[in-house]
């Protein structure tokens, strides 16, 4: 069974299926990268408790980079919130997002937590 959460006509905020859960590519308000990874993390966080899973069960992350010279500005943010000896497979790459405001965004695939 597919289970959809926060449907609208383009797309679903968590779809969860077979034991994995999907976000959707979250971004973040700020000025900065720093600030924008922060609040992308933080609007992950608060989806992935909602769908039943933790940044300890991410499986894949895509971080998607308006301009790859903020790469180690985003990977500051990045290595402090995941787990230690919770890294999931991850790719970053450099990308036009959708509005000329934003820097980051993250796509996220992680599992259900077991219980």
């Amino acid at each position: 069974m597919i289970e959809r959460h926060h449907t609208g006509a383009r797309m679903s905020k968590i779809v969860k299926h077979n034991g994995t859960v999907y976000l959707c590519g979250q971004v973040g308000a700020g000025e900065t990268v720093t600030a924008q990874t922060e609040d992308c993390l933080s609007r992950v966080d608060a989806l992935l408790k909602e769908a039943g899973s933790s940044r300890e069960h991410i499986l894949q992350a895509i971080v998607w980079l308006a301009d790859m010279k903020d790469f180690d500005e985003m990977n500051a943010v990045w290595d402090a919130w995941v787990p230690e000896g919770h890294a999931p497979a991850r790719a970053c790459g450099e990308a036009k997002l959708a509005r000329d405001v934003l820097k980051v965004e993250v796509i996220v695939t992680a599992a259900l937590i077991e219980g």
